[in-house]
């Protein structure tokens, strides 16, 4: 019988091979306009997205939606909690009632002065109500230190980063149980995700079988930062994390990773360049190098890819 790491190899290697054949494209040409957009998350039917906008000094950090009609994507609008503090960072639970979020909000609103990156959420009925006011996810998740970037699983177990003192390296991806309507205490995944260095911006597939990362610099990587795989055996470990192919992956940063498991599209941030290194001759070549989607400002993309084909 053929062993099944032998299989998931020769997959991978097929995907590797093929990465000529993946095709990369703006995810949402209604954001255009914005220097710096980054994080990403979709509602199930599809039609209703958020993601983070901010000014290039981040001084400034929002989270935004926008809504699919009938002609594509809306001109996005503020979300109703967002815009006094630093807000990024969003993830839509698989139900679409609970939208959860990183700030550096207050615990108390009548202090004004902000306290160190927690996880938040916002709740609502259903899709047409409200979303609630922003609710701490408290302990024993949020602490003294940052915790950023959530991710659910569909059985409500949650993914995250944190430069907590009981990680690996400088920021790690931590897990916590959900378990009796209650998060267990984090722990760090072992060391075939996190390294020495940074790992930051999971995404969890809804049953768990795989998790995407963001890996900073890593000596198998394609650049600066590029985005990680790892898969979950029956035994519940995590294989050792693979950078995903060329084309998703670049030499610039990439991170902030978001699958529509449905429609097999991944979502990600990237601050490409078509910048050919040649000399700029004049104000208008500068316009116009400027005004493309790839010219090294943070900006959203897609791809189709079919992960879960690769699974052993």
């Amino acid at each position: 019988m053929i062993n099944g790491r032998i299989i998931a190899f020769f997959f991978f290697s097929i995907w590797v091979n093929a990465q000529e054949e993946i095709s990369v494209s703006p995810a949402m040409e209604v954001l255009k306009d914005f220097d710096k957009i980054r994080d990403f998350t979709l509602s199930e039917s599809g039609d209703e997205a958020y993601f983070t906008i901010q000014s290039q000094t981040e001084e400034i950090s929002v989270i935004a939606q926008s809504r699919k009609g009938k002609n594509g994507w809306e001109a996005p609008t503020l979300a109703p909690f967002s815009g006094t503090y630093k807000d990024l960072e969003p993830f839509l639970a698989p139900n679409g009632l609970r939208l959860y979020y990183v700030s550096n909000r207050p615990m108390n609103e009548t202090k004004m002065e902000t306290k160190d990156f927690d996880i938040w959420y916002v709740e609502r009925n259903d899709r047409t109500s409200d979303w609630s006011q922003p609710i701490n996810l408290g302990a024993p998740v949020n602490s003294e230190n940052n915790e950023f970037y959530p991710a659910l699983a569909e059985n409500g177990n949650l993914y995250f980063t944190c430069d907590c003192p009981t990680a690996i390296g400088r920021d790690d991806i931590f897990f916590s149980k959900f378990e009796n309507g209650k998060y267990s205490e984090p722990i760090p995944l072992s060391s075939n995700v996190n390294s020495e260095g940074f790992e930051y911006n999971a995404y969890i597939s809804k049953d768990e079988s795989y998790l995407l990362f963001g890996g900073y610099n890593r000596e198998d990587g394609h650049g600066s930062g590029d985005i990680y795989i790892s898969y979950k055996n029956s035994s519940g470990e995590w294989s050792k994390a693979q950078p995903l192919p060329l084309n998703i992956n670049s030499k610039y940063m990439d991170y902030c990773p978001f699958v529509d498991e449905t429609n097999n599209i991944i979502y990600f941030t990237s601050r490409r360049s078509t910048n050919p290194n040649v000399p700029i001759e004049s104000i208008e070549s500068l316009s116009k190098f400027l005004d493309i989607y790839e010219n090294g400002n943070s900006r959203l993309y897609k791809a189709e890819i079919n992960i879960k084909m690769f699974i052993e």
